[in-house]
């Protein structure tokens, strides 16, 4: 700049001067032009990202509304063993493409009915968040379980069948030893032992002990230590409590179409043509326990004198009671079959009125 101070005229280095000046004025103006630009974009930039953000809470809103709605519902079977369970089972899985749902099998190690407290809340998380699995029908030899131990906003719905307590540990006892039409070559834990029941029972043997008998009132009592004390009153009142409060419907064994039309009439999203499959299907009664012989009076008369029987048929009773209630108040017979009763209310005196 000195040297052009002394090579340039006095009146064009003031020209060079003011050039450089404005020059100077242009190149911050555009800067700030730019700085504005930038300002613009970042701040267009973000609110498109907000709208994106509102745009997909509002799609999972809706998402949200339409499980509510329609598809976020769980059904858990928990059923008990031999009290026809796998052939209400097998309705459901015919059912499941035609009715759009999924049913999954719960499966235990050892058939254990107690899950551990981990196992607990890994299974509670499962079912609620495991959308892709809406609606479900789960069904496993578990002990009811309390979803609102673990601060889960929907419960499950809780459906489950029970057997005459002596007819079920006869079919058990001889399923144990030979088996059943439903998988026949399947090797059974007792398979080769040819001594009947009441051979068993003569002998006073382990396992045909009215300890044995003790099932059904822990499967419904829960994951309680009380529930799987053998004879505990306790637990007796518990699983009548669970019953009533936390079961849809209980059947019985001995009146399985009924149970299966009840269901179909109020939870049709999963049982529409249970009915009439359970009729004519050809896997409605396939699970047959083989070489079965039933129970001398002698043998059913030793059991009964049990206090451990009493508590087990008690509760059976009040089920059966219950199922025969509900049933009454949602069928009626005519010639010989069983028809379901329509909607036997409406609404009325609706106010205010609208326009």
């Amino acid at each position: 700049m000195g040297l052009l101070r002394i090579m340039m005229p006095p009146k064009f280095q003031l020209l060079a001067v003011l050039a450089f000046g404005v020059a100077m004025v242009f190149l911050e103006n555009q800067i700030q032009k730019l700085e504005e630009s930038r300002g613009k974009l970042e701040r267009a930039i973000a609110r498109h990202e907000v709208r994106e953000i509102e745009q997909r809470h509002t799609m999972d809103s809706a998402r949200d509304l339409q499980l509510d709605e329609s598809d976020d519902v769980i059904v858990i079977y928990n059923r008990v063993p031999k009290t026809a369970s796998t052939s209400f089972t097998n309705i459901a899985y015919d059912l499941c493409g035609k009715n759009r749902y999924h049913v999954l099998h719960i499966n235990t190690t050892k058939n254990n009915p107690v899950m551990s407290l981990q196992d607990q809340v890994r299974f509670v998380r499962n079912v609620t968040s495991w959308r892709e699995m809406k609606p479900g029908f789960y069904h496993g030899h578990v002990a009811f379980l309390d979803f609102t131990k673990f601060g889960v906003k929907r419960k499950p719905i809780y459906i489950n069948v029970i057997r005459d307590p002596i007819e079920r540990l006869v079919s058990y006892y001889y399923f144990l030893r030979f088996g059943d039409d439903y998988r026949p070559g399947l090797r059974r834990r007792k398979q080769g032992d040819k001594k009947t029941f009441d051979e068993c029972v003569a002998a006073g043997g382990s396992d045909c002990a009215a300890e044995k008998l003790w099932l059904q009132i822990p499967f419904f009592c829960g994951h309680y230590s009380e529930c799987w004390n053998v004879g505990s009153r306790w637990a007796l009142e518990q699983a009548k409590y669970n019953l009533v409060n936390e079961y849809l419907l209980v059947g019985v064994t001995e009146e399985l179409e009924d149970f299966i039309m009840m269901l179909e009439a109020a939870l049709p999203r999963y049982f529409r043509g249970a009915t009439e499959l359970y009729r004519t299907g050809k896997k409605s009664h396939l699970r047959k326990t083989s070489e079965k012989k039933p129970p001398t009076k002698e043998s059913i008369a030793k059991l009964q004198q049990s206090d451990i029987w009493k508590m087990e048929n008690e509760f059976y009773e009040f089920a059966l009671e219950q199922f025969q209630f509900v049933r009454a108040h949602a069928v009626r017979e005519k010639d010989g079959e069983l028809y379901l009763l329509a909607q036997n209310f409406f609404y009325e005196k609706i106010y205010p009125k609208m326009n």
